[in-house]
């Protein structure tokens, strides 16, 4: 394999699209470092694990020897990103957007090189712009075409409301490509109509458009939803090692694979080898354990993942939890008697009260002793007594 094939076996590694990948091609040929480019709007201060899946396509064009630019839109933050919304996204403040911006450089450092990353704000081009560069940039642009997106259409087609602003967000977003004169641009799949408004005003300004690069975008701890904030099935990269530990040994076995694939540095040819292995009877419980300990190394170190390791073992197997088990969804919001009812843990909510006040009922080896107590949305083990165990999805 030629060092270009083995260069591009890496960029498709984990991708959804290439767009165009022949003329991704002629730019690698060409033996110049690349401009890749990937956005970020500073809309929440916390980076979770979703986000690293694009973080880590970039840290392979670092390695690759390409030249990052991570783009803070600080100025595209204040309009708010309609992409996936089915409702105007609320503008933050200027202070709100500075705030989040300086944890963002602090967090994607965890997975960039610092040497090899160039750090920009979109501010600097379209702060400048004034109210004659925005009419000229909404006229490159006309109401039918934005209504091609598919957001924007079920919105219109719903009766729901349009601001005009929000129009402007994909010609803003594929200016900053103009303005970095970027080779590649990365961005999830639900990016995909601004990545190619980038193409578009490129082709019009002369130069050559980027090549578009699309990433999946990780399933939550639910195993339904992307992983988001607001769904509450996130892991954060500044979470505890134990709370990440335990978050990521409760994923299914088959969303382990994903994982692996959207997350782990291992070589491919690794990861089909440990699918084998499953596949001739190893324990997927640790296989998992080795994901877990790699993606905690990484955002905390070595012994972290060990001690986090160790912890479980005394929280978990010592306990005899075993591997498999039932695994319900239910609603959040409801107190834990209803809730270990509903799970059919107890026959019914006095039995449940007793369990907890005899110290029988644990959620994730912790003890429960509030017969109040309405847990918390997310995925957890709920135990009652020594034998009846539900892994439990509150979405």
């Amino acid at each position: 394999m030629s060092e270009l094939e083995r260069a591009l076996a890496e960029i498709r590694r984990g991708t959804e699209e290439i767009l165009v990948e022949e003329e991704l091609v002629e730019k690698l040929k060409q033996g110049k470092p690349l401009k890749v480019k990937l956005g970020a709007d500073p809309t929440a201060p916390d980076i979770h694990l979703g986000h690293t899946v694009i973080l880590n396509k970039l840290r392979q064009f670092q390695e690759l020897g390409h030249e990052v630019i991570f783009l803070i839109g600080d100025f595209t933050g204040m309009v708010g990103d309609p992409s996936g919304k089915n409702s105007t996204r609320p503008p933050l403040t200027e202070a709100q957007v500075m705030a989040n911006a300086e944890t963002y450089k602090e967090q994607v450092f965890k997975i960039l090189d610092p040497a090899k990353t160039r750090i920009e704000f979109n501010s600097r081009w379209l702060g400048d712009m004034g109210a004659g560069g925005m009419l000229k940039l909404a006229a490159k642009q006309t109401v039918a075409r934005m209504l091609e997106r598919d957001d924007f259409k079920k919105r219109y087609a719903n009766g729901q409301s349009i601001a005009i602003h929000e129009f402007m967000y994909p010609l803003l977003q594929g200016w900053d490509s103009v303005a970095l004169e970027a080779d590649v641009e990365l961005g999830g799949t639900d990016q995909k109509f601004n990545l190619l408004m980038g193409r578009e005003l490129q082709k019009e300004e002369g130069q050559r458009p980027q090549t578009v690069i699309t990433m999946p975008l990780l399933v939550g701890l639910d195993g339904v939803k992307k992983m988001s904030k607001s769904a509450n099935n996130y892991i954060g990269v500044s979470d505890p090692a134990n709370e990440m530990f335990g978050k990521i040994m409760s994923i299914s076995d088959d969303l382990m694979w994903n994982y692996y694939e959207l997350l782990s540095f291992r070589p491919l040819a690794e990861i089909e080898q440990l699918k084998a292995d499953m596949a001739a009877g190893a324990n997927p419980r640790d296989i998992k354990i080795a994901l877990a300990k790699e993606i905690i190394a990484r955002f905390h170190d070595e012994a972290a993942a060990e001690a986090a390791h160790q912890d479980f073992i005394q929280r978990f197997q010592k306990n005899a939890i075993p591997d498999e088990m039932p695994e319900v969804t239910l609603e959040a919001g409801a107190g834990i008697a209803n809730l270990l009812k509903d799970a059919n843990l107890v026959g019914s909510t006095s039995d449940a009260m007793r369990m907890i006040r005899q110290g029988a009922v644990k959620i994730d080896g912790d003890k429960v002793e509030d017969t109040k107590l309405v847990p918390a949305a997310g995925t957890a083990v709920y135990q009652v007594g020594k034998r009846k165990f539900a892994r439990i999805t509150l979405a």
